[in-house]
């Protein structure tokens, strides 16, 4: 669908300028701009520098055969040796490297030399079990430490993990193991997850009982205690071959472009797309990227990204940068609300969390419970806020600052994907004056454009496609088994332009007057209603400005008249709840949106509703909402977290 007619409607005028004591001790100063614009194959390659390499590298970018590209390929490294042994080497084995915290209370504490001699010994056990370079290895874990000691061993040996999120059905999971030919499964017993233990060996053992022609192994955690099913000769206990090697373990080095791992994201028809992303490149634009947006002092920062290790934020800011950084983080088994609504401050509070990233879903669930529950807590050691995972919405932005933030923290709000493997446009705090619900400016190094469909750029204060016009280090390598599939997908769009190709992610964008860049969201999801471009985005933040409000979600359904119609589902703020009527809220806010941004933009109907349907890592499932919507059969269900709740917002509506 076209986005050529968007344009932003909800003037956005607030700013916040960096505070000149925190731009005085900022990792990033204001010319690291200008060495990019300089030259930014040298930028790239003096970040790649800061990386061990066992055999340094003497070309920086390979782009003879677009849209293929290899970063520092002459060179060879170690990613878990990045990692891993070369902060004990430096003297750094006391550090903290993971608090880690579990959902019923109990908690660990890992230096990096403990982190290191686990990895070593987990290496050993991988190499008994006959893993090796190019290898592939299912990972299917709770958010527990043995799952990043598992990727990290998978890499030590330069072989290649595909992490699947725990949530996925047996189903999904099997589809991931065949299309890549998993040579051993990495599980547990089950997770702890809202006060109860979930299975997860059973589901792999469903996964398998259809075709396991591949998978000679499955290693399993202890972590739920309870009763699984085994089967002998396949299935091993993780604890009882840890016990039995050595801790010694030597890294060797790797090519650059040795495949590091596969991470499946969901295709618009067909099959998983299992995203290649290689060693070299990848760790060097995290590594940058996790230093510089998040302003880390390794020596004295405490790091919390809430993302799990399934999805790629938990690869690239949990495992990966925030290591090879030596920095010190929280990794959390459970969800928000267990055992209480104030857990995620309990944990800041406790640990002096100052840098914390998290996605725009779970700020909005917390608008909708009320300030009063962080505001039990001490959050005064947080110094820099992080956004990941969807466009967040002014308001949310703002409430994110004030009530989390204390009304001085920086926010960086990160646009990236599973594709772009590391953070792309983002605010860097001390330098970037801020504004919100906005990711502002692409990255040094980073080239970015938006596009109208013919290929032209839009110019300031309009709208269009988001581009991204030069490679880049972490960028995917392609899809796993399916170059065709990686070209189409991809880089077919814009293929015509001089220049090009050019990668086309998928998501609109829109230029403000300043030129900075404010994200619409999946081009998918912008409406047309008669003839006029409308993004869901900027109408669910019209719908979250106003008081009664704390999240929505925005669809298109069909429309006899106008082709499309506005359909809102809202979740009204806690302390509001029972002021109006669902009728009265619905006419209030079906103005409201009229007020913000135009009587195009009214949607037809509002329903007020508790829930909308997520997906265990956050993402409002707005297909579903779509469905219910336009009167259809309810689609695939099997990700959501709870449900139900697509059942209830179904009931509510007839």
């Amino acid at each position: 669908m076209s986005t050529t007619s968007i344009d932003s409607l909800l003037h956005e005028n607030r700013r916040f300028a960096p505070d000149p004591a925190f731009t005085a001790n900022a990792v990033a100063k204001p010319e690291i701009y200008d060495e990019a614009r300089a030259d930014r194959l040298a930028f790239w390659a003096k970040q790649a520098r800061e990386l061990h390499w066992h055999t340094p590298f003497t070309q920086t970018l390979d782009w003879s055969n677009p849209p293929f590209a290899r970063w520092f390929d002459d060179g060879e490294l170690n990613v878990a040796y990045n990692c891993l042994d070369r902060h004990v080497l430096a003297g750094n084995g006391d550090r903290v490297a993971i608090h880690w915290e579990g959902e019923p209370g109990d908690s660990r504490t890992i230096t990096y030399a403990e982190l290191t001699s686990e990895v070593k010994r987990a290496a050993n056990v991988l190499a008994k079990l006959g893993i090796g370079q190019g290898d592939r290895v299912a990972i299917y874990m709770p958010q527990i430490p043995e799952a990043i000691i598992a990727m990290l061993a998978i890499a030590r040996l330069g072989a290649v993990h595909s992490v699947v999120f725990g949530g996925f059905s047996a189903e999904s999971l099997r589809a991931r193991i065949e299309d890549a030919d998993a040579k051993l499964v990495i599980t547990a017993d089950g997770g702890w997850r809202k006060g109860k233990v979930f299975p997860l060996k059973t589901t792999v053992d469903e996964a398998l009982s259809a075709n396991a022609a591949t998978v000679e192994h499955v290693l399993v955690v202890r972590r739920g205690e309870n009763v699984v099913p085994w089967v002998d000769g396949r299935d091993l206990w993780w604890h009882d071959e840890m016990a039995a090697v050595s801790d010694e373990h030597e890294a060797q080095a790797f090519p650059a472009e040795n495949p590091l791992f596969i991470l499946y994201t969901s295709g618009t028809t067909g099959k998983p797309k299992g995203i290649l992303h290689t060693s070299g490149g990848y760790l060097t634009q995290t590594t940058f990227t996790h230093k510089n947006v998040f302003d880390l002092h390794p020596e004295t920062d405490v790091y919390w990204c809430t993302a799990d290790v399934g999805w790629i934020t938990g690869h690239s800011y949990v495992v990966y940068a925030p290591l090879a950084n030596g920095a010190t983080q929280v990794v959390y088994e459970g969800t928000p609300d267990t055992p209480h609504a104030g857990r995620w401050w309990e944990i800041i509070q406790k640990y002096k969390v100052s840098i914390f990233y998290t996605a725009p879903t779970a700020i909005r669930s917390f608008m909708k419970i009320g300030r009063e529950v962080p505001q039990e807590f001490d959050l005064s050691s947080l110094r820099v806020l992080g956004s990941v995972g969807e466009p967040i919405n002014p308001e949310a932005w703002v409430w994110y600052r004030d009530i989390i933030g204390g009304g001085r923290t920086p926010i960086v709000d990160t646009w990236w994907q599973t594709e772009t493997g590391g953070i792309m446009i983002s605010a860097l705090p001390g330098i970037t004056t801020t504004k919100p619900g906005s990711a502002q400016v692409p990255l040094p190094g980073i080239s970015i454009d938006v596009l109208d469909d013919e290929g032209m750029h839009v110019g300031k204060e309009a709208g269009g496609l988001l581009v991204v016009t030069e490679p880049w280090p972490s960028m995917l390598r392609g899809i796993w088994g399916d170059p065709d599939r990686f070209r189409e997908t991809y880089w077919s769009k814009f293929a015509h332009l001089e220049g090009g190709p050019y990668y086309f992610a998928g998501d609109g964008a829109h230029l403000d007057e300043d030129g900075d860049v404010q994200l619409l969201g999946r081009v998918d999801d912008v409406m047309n209603v008669s003839g006029h471009r409308l993004s869901t985005m900027e109408i669910e933040s019209a719908l979250v400005s106003h008081e009664l409000v704390a999240e929505a979600a925005v669809v298109g359904a069909h429309d006899d008249t106008t082709g499309q119609a506005v359909v809102a589902f809202v979740i009204l703020r806690s302390r509001k709840e029972g002021t109006v009527t669902a009728s009265e809220a619905s006419d209030l806010l079906r103005a409201h949106v009229a007020q913000q941004i135009g009587a195009i933009a009214r949607p037809r109907q509002v329903f007020i509703v508790a829930e909308l349907p997520k997906t265990r890592s956050g993402k409002i499932m707005r297909r579903l909402l779509q469905d219910v919507a336009e009167g259809r059969e309810i689609g695939d269900t099997t990700t959501l977290t709870d449900t139900s709740v697509i059942r209830l917002i179904s009931d509510t509506m007839q």
